[in-house]
């Protein structure tokens, strides 16, 4: 079969591409539990500060407990990255309107009061860290489908750890990987392949969920010779939806879809013409349907829907190859 026709491996009809009841409910509780995992370090944060908070018999006793200095300003409504840019004046400032306004009102119960309070600031940061998780868990989903992919055809690789912006060959135990990996890189009949995600592209003025080139991973770099700055070495570009949710399906494939034609339009600017591909997890029947009928046109090169396992598996089969 035609790599150019290689959806056919795993898509018969745009039916095959359409979320079930059973993904999405599964996909919901994968972000339940996701969260519940994050909010962990908040909980165990809270019942320290009650622990300390409760060794003072009221609330204006609280300004002289250095160690709960900035889970007041928490409680107080102060966020990590406001605190930064506060002076020690405005701080305690903020600390003294917590005492006077909402712990001293509580009487005997200032210190469930504070609790509560820093709670909710911490929960107020988590929902901000948690808008894009959907996406997060399906970029490791995805990187993980390619490093098994590229493991099961007995294929080396390497992969760009996010901190050290350093190319880690493959080792014995590739164990969570997907959590600290933002590249990854292997060489197949046509060269060497090197996939670097959520990168800006510059050529398209915009991050790009998936990009893969003919380059060298070491030649992918955070500076002005980087090879993912030379439009010629592109030959695939990917977008990702991991949200899980029905309601936003229809707007995360018209975001992925001006995406694409934004990259495909600016690249044919330059008489290039690198394939694109979509992999969604919560895809619905009209969604279904205009990306079925770009395959068939040839727009779109391969699509896969990412609570599908068989299809993420035939999609990376087919990205290792190309």
């Amino acid at each position: 079969m035609s790599k150019n026709k290689a959806y056919l491996n795993h898509l018969k009809s745009s039916k095959d591409l359409v979320t079930t009841y059973e993904a999405t409910r599964a996909g919901f509780v994968a972000l339940a539990l996701e969260k519940n995992r994050k909010a962990t370090p908040f909980i165990a944060e809270a019942r320290a500060l009650k622990a300390e908070a409760s060794k003072v018999s009221e609330p204006q006793k609280l300004l002289i407990i250095n160690s709960i200095r900035s889970s007041l300003l928490t409680a107080a409504g102060i966020s990590d990255k406001a605190e930064k840019h506060l002076q020690e004046n405005d701080k305690l400032k903020a600390i003294r309107g917590l005492i006077e306004n909402f712990l001293e009102p509580a009487g005997k119960d200032f210190v469930e009061e504070l609790v509560f309070r820093f709670l909710l600031t911490k929960g107020d940061q988590l929902g901000g860290s948690m808008r894009n998780l959907g996406g997060t868990l399906g970029e490791r989903k995805l990187a993980r489908a390619i490093i098994s992919s590229l493991s099961l055809s007995k294929i080396s690789y390497k992969w760009l750890h996010t901190k050290s912006k350093k190319w880690i060959p493959k080792s014995d135990d590739d164990t969570d990987i997907e959590l600290h990996l933002k590249g990854i890189s292997w060489i197949n009949s046509n060269g060497v392949r090197t996939l670097i995600f959520n990168r800006n592209i510059p050529l398209v003025k915009k991050n790009v969920d998936l990009s893969i080139l003919k380059c060298e991973p070491e030649e992918v770099k955070y500076s002005k010779d980087s090879a993912h700055l030379v439009p010629e070495n592109y030959i695939a570009f990917g977008e990702l939806k991991g949200g899980i949710d029905p309601a936003g399906a229809d707007e995360h494939w018209k975001t992925a879809n001006s995406a694409l034609n934004r990259i495909r339009g600016a690249f044919a600017n330059k008489f290039l013409t690198p394939i694109t591909f979509f992999v969604g997890a919560a895809i619905e029947n009209s969604m279904s349907e205009e990306i079925y009928s770009q395959l068939k046109s040839g727009i779109l090169t391969n699509a896969a829907n990412l609570t599908n396992d068989d299809q993420v598996a035939s999609l990376c089969n087919w990205i290792i190859i190309i």
